[in-house]
């Protein structure tokens, strides 16, 4: 007589859970998490042999208590063996902030007018700049979680997740990796005040000429500066 296999609901459940089991005894990764770390490691990778970046870029700002979100756009530049980067806004305009390898310069006229805040360079020639965070030896610094396949301006992306081992001034991100090359897209933290920033790369030029004077700043005459490069000494 020939004999009907028949597949149960608990059959179907005793052969996840035996999966999982499998899975968990023999170290084995879920797809997604390797496509994940994949990306992640091909972005490191490429922002290792990375000399200068240029692009375009916009800002979100989301306060969770207020619900209020601002939007901002300008143009990014990084010089990557020196950590000097620059963000110059053209929404709103006249808004800069830039690291100059020796003090790391915010000015917003938009919402604070008449005054620069100088705090302490996050490169000082050590190379640290926006990306670093994010991209430098990830895997020792964070733990890794794929986030998911997304399309991002018409590119498929890679979205990971990322929580700090240790205390940093963000308590989560998420980084969006184009898989193809290695090139991150967009990234989104979580700081410590509960403030969402998400910060996309709209148009992205790698190894590229940038303009020595973006890394340059001196503040505008009638301003005042809050130098915080002194506290503690």
């Amino acid at each position: 007589m020939r004999r009907t296999l028949v597949t149960t609901p608990f059959a179907l459940l005793r052969a996840g859970l035996l999966a999982t089991l499998v899975a968990a005894t023999t170290g084995a990764t879920p797809p997604r998490q390797d496509a994940a770390r994949a990306a992640l490691e091909k972005a490191s990778a490429a922002y290792a042999r990375l000399k200068t970046a240029r692009g375009t870029f916009e800002q979100t700002l989301t306060n969770p208590l207020t619900r209020n979100t601002s939007r901002s756009r300008g143009e990014y530049q990084l010089q990557r063996a020196t950590g000097k980067w620059s963000l110059v806004f053209s929404d709103p305009k006249g808004d800069r902030v830039v690291d100059d390898g020796s003090a790391l310069w915010i000015y917003v006229p938009s919402t604070n007018p008449g005054q620069v805040i100088k705090l302490p360079s996050q490169g000082a020639g050590t190379g640290i700049d926006l990306l670093d965070r994010f991209l430098a030896d990830p895997a020792s610094r964070y733990k890794v979680v794929d986030a998911g396949a997304a399309t991002l301006g018409g590119r498929a992306v890679r979205a990971v997740s990322l929580t700090p081992n240790r205390p940093m001034e963000f308590t989560k991100a998420t980084v969006w990796i184009d898989p193809s090359d290695g090139t991150l897209r967009q990234f989104e933290v979580t700081e410590q005040s509960g403030l969402v920033r998400r910060f996309t790369f709209t148009t992205v030029t790698l190894d590229g000429k940038v303009d020595a004077s973006a890394f340059q700043f001196t503040p505008p005459k009638g301003v005042r500066v809050f130098d915080q490069t002194r506290a503690g000494r």
